[in-house]
């Protein structure tokens, strides 16, 4: 199997599991009386990232991997699991509000508000960049930061009204 095949699988495993933990994450928060904010821009977001994705398994396999591209996207892969080790059980793909709750300041959020979206947005840059992929890349550059303009709105405003 070719390098870009590995990485492709490697990445859709990878969200495939995030997806696991994400639902069960937020089925125990809904358990403890936590809500949603953002639900119904929601379906948007997953249909942004599964284009972007099903878009690289039809125009990158083959493709040869450039090496730079592929150590920043697997730098961004290791900031990835701080985050997810950070937030542990309240990490989730959705914006789940749990009442009285104090917002989480350690590890990557010592740094930054929203870590998580920098990274997404550093991968779904890097990652059609390492396949050469310039245009594809700056495509769905754009289309993450008109989806993440909403999203933080949202999750700011949801936050502030706990």
């Amino acid at each position: 199997m070719d390098a870009s095949l590995l990485l492709l699988a490697f990445v859709t495993l990878q969200r495939l599991a995030e997806l696991v933990i994400a639902k069960r994450n937020t089925l125990a928060l809904f358990a403890r009386g936590a809500r949603e904010a953002g639900a119904d821009h929601y379906a948007y977001m997953v249909a942004l990232h599964a284009a972007w994705l099903g878009g690289l398994w039809l125009l990158a396999p083959g493709k040869p991997v450039q090496a730079g591209w592929l150590a920043l996207f697997l730098v961004l892969q290791a900031l990835r699991i701080w985050v997810l080790f950070t937030l542990r059980g309240r990490w989730t793909t959705r914006i789940i509000i749990l009442p009285g709750e104090t917002l989480v300041r350690a590890g990557p959020y010592k740094l930054l508000n929203h870590p998580n979206y920098v990274i997404v947005a550093g991968e779904i840059a890097a990652l059609p960049l390492a396949f050469g992929m310039a245009a594809y890349a700056i495509l769905f550059s754009v289309l993450n930061a008109v989806m993440l303009a909403i999203r933080i709105r949202v999750e700011n405003a949801a936050l502030r009204g706990q």
